[in-house]
């Protein structure tokens, strides 16, 4: 409570020093004990579910400092992952199981989110009007943006996309939801055990940051972690508190470059940066890989085997395009593409790792890709064995994958720039050409946890 704040009259910062026989004491006493029975009445009037997630509000300077209104509902709704609020009233909500959606709330309107929007600008010491339409507000687990009527002439536009300090995927949750099988789901479990630099691509929303998070859960407890991030979203200080992790955030003084080179000299085995979107975030990675660190990391690119190439594209220098993309190939061992998607069926928004791919240059110095697992929308899905050189390099690290591959049959990978071959379609047998099971598995229907491998 603030110091020097009057309750009935009293100065609750000093009820301490009341004499016993003081009549003031009986009011004291009185809002003490309101004051213990609010939490747990606010715990009897929500869902279970919803009670952990309503303690962040409290634990948070930043949220203790500001009014929601009807807007904190879905803010301690741990299904919900982003409130979008624009056009004079529309609000439109992403939740893990629906995914996007609108939402009826008559009492949500311009007047309320420029209310929070000027408490976010007061909180901060930052100014928020026709001279500074736009205001960034971040906190520990939320992060918003709103853009000023002055900008958006259809009325104020906000965005609240929350990143809680909790790792959301959970083995058996992915297995049954099909978000994964299982021989893959082990076989990104060895490539993190045996150190594979490995990014994650997929478009916004579609969950790259959580997979990460997973992938760094399963790091070992001995090993140091540094996460760079612009924007914290990553909290694997708070989710792992005994760990050695040091959580980095760059800004306008400490740049991704200044920063990686203290991170370096921290001594880290990992480095983690949430997302690979500018010219000197793809440098950070180039230097970070190529200096022996190992690195798991996010791109926004619309399958796994375009990582390399999307990362180039950010590049604002006329470096070499072959020298580069060989570098990426040689020391980024794994890329992995996940998809968000409504699920007419399962009527549900889901979702899954559609595609593991593996770069390597190969003995005739060529930039090479063989993609080890695809998933179509249609759930057809295809696998390949991964090459000798992720193998031998997972056995340079004491991890072999070759019980999780039993009946795959090598096959020819595809050279990244040039495709000849008619049987070939993005590094995958086009099965109306070959005969299944003579070079892949092939399953239309694959949703067992196993794989049954002829």
């Amino acid at each position: 409570m603030d110091e020097g704040m009057n309750l009935q009259g009293i100065n609750y910062s000093n009820a301490n020093t009341l004499e016993p026989n003081d009549p003031n004491l009986e009011n004291v006493n009185t809002v003490n004990e309101v004051v213990e029975e609010v939490p747990k009445a606010v715990e009897e009037a929500l869902p279970d579910n919803l009670v952990e997630n309503a303690n962040y509000l409290h634990n948070d300077n930043l949220f203790s400092n500001i009014d929601f209104g009807p807007l904190k509902k879905y803010l301690i709704d741990d299904n919900i992952t982003d409130i979008s609020y624009s056009n004079g009233g529309q609000v439109w909500l992403k939740s893990l199981d629906k995914g996007v959606y609108r939402a009826e709330e008559q009492d949500i309107n311009d007047a309320l989110i420029e209310k929070i929007a000027f408490q976010c600008s007061n909180v901060m010491g930052k100014t928020f009007n026709m001279a500074h339409p736009f205001l960034d507000s971040e906190s520990a687990e939320l992060r918003m943006n709103f853009v000023h009527d002055s900008i958006a002439r259809n009325g104020i536009a906000a965005v609240f996309r929350k990143t809680p300090a909790k790792i959301r995927l959970e083995k058996e949750k992915l297995l049954q939801e099909h978000y994964v099988t299982l021989n893959i789901h082990d076989f990104l479990m060895r490539a993190v055990e045996g150190h594979c630099n490995i990014i994650v691509s997929g478009e916004t929303g579609s969950g790259k940051t959580e997979l990460v998070k997973y992938l760094a859960a399963h790091t070992k407890e001995n090993e140091k972690l540094i996460t760079i991030e612009d924007t914290l979203e990553l909290h694997l200080d708070r989710i792992f508190p005994e760990r050695d992790i040091v959580a980095m955030k760059t800004n306008n003084i400490a740049s991704y470059s200044d920063v990686l080179v203290t991170c370096m000299r921290q001594n880290p085995k990992w480095i983690l940066l949430s997302e690979v979107r500018s010219a000197e975030a793809v440098t950070a990675v180039r230097n970070s890989i190529s200096s022996g660190h190992n690195i798991l990391s996010t791109i926004h690119a619309d399958k796994a085997e375009s990582i390399p190439h999307r990362m180039y594209s950010l590049l604002e220098t006329n470096i070499d395009v072959e020298q580069f993309l060989k570098t990426i190939y040689r020391y980024v061992q794994l890329g992995i593409n996940v998809r968000g998607r409504y699920d007419p069926k399962e009527k549900r928004f889901r979702r899954e790792i559609t595609e593991v791919t593996e770069f390597f240059v190969d003995e005739d110095n060529e930039a090479r890709h063989n993609t080890i697992y695809k998933k179509t929308v249609t759930g057809h899905e295809t696998y390949n064995q991964p090459s000798k050189y992720l193998k031998e390099y997972l056995e340079g690290q004491g991890v072999t994958v070759d019980d999780l591959f039993v009946g795959y049959q090598d096959k020819e990978v595809i050279n990244p720039t040039t495709n000849n071959d008619t049987n070939l379609n993005n590094g995958f047998y086009n099965f109306d050409n070959v005969t299944p099971n003579t070079n892949v598995v092939s399953n239309t229907n694959y949703y067992n946890d196993t794989a049954e491998l002829l």
